[in-house]
């Protein structure tokens, strides 16, 4: 990946993932449907989100691992 930062240009960056819950229904039963990919700046600690795709295996996964 060829990730430059917008803030100080710094090449190097750390790659991480969030996952957060997407509506009423989600939230009641602690369903963490909506997934995220992050990317920070190893320099000044920028940080960009990128929505990722989730898969109906790991929504049923993460039901019954709550």
């Amino acid at each position: 990946m060829n990730y430059k930062c917008p803030k100080c240009h710094n090449t190097t960056y750390e790659i991480g993932e969030m996952r957060a819950t997407g509506g009423r229904l989600s939230k009641i039963f602690d369903i963490q449907n909506k997934k995220f990919t992050s990317v920070t700046c190893k320099k000044c600690y920028y940080t960009e989100f990128f929505k990722a795709k989730t898969s109906a295996l790991s929504n049923i996964f993460d039901l019954f691992t709550n």
